[in-house]
């Protein structure tokens, strides 16, 4: 099976020794992503929704790039630093793939939501896709 890398500017660089995504056949797994600025060091912390708002847009660019939206996905994990924010992270992902599911059959994808001592960059949520292309 041939894999191609995924990238693009309008998503924060990696961070270590990974890509933003890989597409691999007609599966594209978008590494975790966090709420750093595309093009900065930025961190985007002012509050949970405000965090989680980046995160979906760095994961959005993402998708873009590999000719995809939301309404490929078909697994993500939310990776959170406390479950008490499991709601705000909630309703700023529910609100994207709600939008997604206007253009397609697929409402909402598969998903895990971990509780984690820790986090890069000392974020409060960290979210992962797979998507079917």
């Amino acid at each position: 099976m041939s894999t191609e890398i995924i990238k693009t500017d309008k998503a924060p660089a990696p961070i270590g020794p990974y890509n933003q995504a890989v597409k691999a056949g007609n599966l594209l797994f978008i590494s975790g992503q966090i709420a750093m600025v595309p093009g900065s060091d930025e961190l985007i912390t002012d509050n949970i929704v405000s965090e989680a708002e980046q995160v979906m847009k760095n994961l959005q660019a993402i998708l873009h790039a590999a000719g995809a939206g939301f309404h490929h996905v078909v697994k993500t994990t939310i990776f959170l630093s406390d479950m008490s924010l499991f709601g705000a992270v909630n309703e700023v992902y529910g609100e994207h793939f709600k939008h997604a599911a206007e253009h397609s059959t697929i409402n909402f994808p598969a998903r895990e939501t971990i509780a984690v001592k820790g986090l890069p960059k000392n974020v409060n949520v960290e979210i992962s896709m797979i998507a079917a292309l």
